[in-house]
């Protein structure tokens, strides 16, 4: 069967970028389509915690994790690391004693996967590693040494800039997949029609309608979350945390992203995101006091992007000849490992054995 030579990505988040930098260094031509601006949707508006440490439900799942973290050190190698790539580790804990044992049982059973992980008390923490910390001497806290975070609106810039040769479509949504026995055209709400051989699903929250577009049916979760950035003369800490009841991390020389699922769960009641990111605020102050000087910043709800049952749908839709998906939760460990792979099945029809239990057919009716 031929393969494909043009392709249009929809969605340049940091999926999509990363597909088509991959697709343009294996000689593709590349259309990146996007009916915002590179990088500003999710991906910016994301906690980007690269990790597989949360990912052990299913041991395939974990592999695949682990793969991306693998691929953010090649790509960093590859295009250098500049400002989007921060590998300087994880901290977690937790004031509740049944979930301080699950935490406990998941470092176990990830030192068994031959995973890095320390353990070590509050105290040792707050000396050793983030002195600006507030929690108890005692307390277990559980060190990820190879976790990082991720400046996602920088690094899909980068990507985008280093794809070579692509035609960008900014600020035009995706209206029509033209298909003729396989996927043959693209139309745009500006009213032009490009001509192509393949078509990637990377759209994000927006996928299922992308999906609809060609004929296909994707069952979405509806999950949304909010972040939110807060100004800061000095930032206090290194590394990513999982404190109790919120989340932490630096996002530059002068701001720090906030997150909390408890806080998530106040969406649907209709809380106004400036009243959310208060609230975000108030909970970090508990654990770095310091903060209390900080100031409000912008504060965004989006809708995470995962698959009804939780797990990415990646690959070619046989249903569909030409039409394939890119679309998953935790794009951001993701998209450098998912974007290599997925370039590779598009021009050699050759699936990697990491994606064997991802296949988007799983949902076919």
């Amino acid at each position: 069967m031929k393969r494909p030579r043009r392709v249009a990505v929809i969605g340049v988040g940091i999926l999509g970028a990363c597909v088509g930098w991959h697709l343009s260094r294996q000689g593709a031509e590349v259309i990146l389509i996007d009916a915002g601006q590179p990088g500003e949707g999710v991906t910016d508006w994301s906690f980007a915690w690269v990790n597989a440490s949360n990912k052990t439900v299913t041991r395939p799942y974990y592999d695949l994790n682990r793969a991306g973290m693998a691929a953010y050190r090649e790509l960093s190698e590859t295009i250098g690391p500049d400002s989007w790539w921060h590998p300087s580790g994880h901290l977690r804990w937790t004031d509740d004693p049944a979930a301080e044992a699950k935490l406990l049982e998941t470092a176990g059973l990830l030192a068994e996967w031959g995973y890095q992980v320390e353990v070590c008390t509050g105290f040792e923490a707050r000396r050793r590693l983030e002195p600006a910390l507030t929690l108890p001497a005692e307390a277990a806290v559980v060190y990820y040494p190879d976790e990082s975070w991720v400046h996602g609106r920088r690094l899909v810039g980068r990507l985008v800039e280093r794809t070579a040769g692509a035609e960008h479509r900014f600020g035009a949504a995706v209206s029509g997949i033209g298909i003729d026995g396989r996927v043959r055209s693209v139309t745009l709400s500006d009213g032009s029609r490009l001509d192509v051989d393949a078509v990637v699903n990377a759209a994000g929250p927006s996928a299922s309608h992308v999906a609809g577009l060609a004929g296909r049916h994707l069952p979405m979760r509806r999950e949304p979350g909010a972040v939110t950035r807060i100004g800061c003369d000095r930032v206090p800490v290194r590394r990513v945390m999982h404190a109790p009841h919120i989340e932490i991390r630096p996002d530059g020389d002068a701001s720090m992203v906030l997150h909390s699922r408890e806080v998530d769960a106040l969406i649907d009641a209709g809380e106004a995101p400036a009243r959310l990111g208060r609230r975000l605020h108030d909970m970090a102050r508990h654990v770095l006091p310091e903060l209390g000087e900080a100031r409000a910043g912008e504060t965004r709800v989006s809708n995470r992007p995962i698959p009804a049952d939780g797990f990415p749908s990646v690959g070619a839709v046989p249903s569909v000849p030409g039409y394939y998906e890119a679309v998953t939760h935790s794009g951001i460990t993701l998209g450098p490992v998912l974007g290599r792979l997925l370039a590779a099945e598009i021009l050699t029809g050759e699936r990697d054995e990491l994606l064997a239990d991802f296949r988007p057919e799983r949902f076919s009716p």
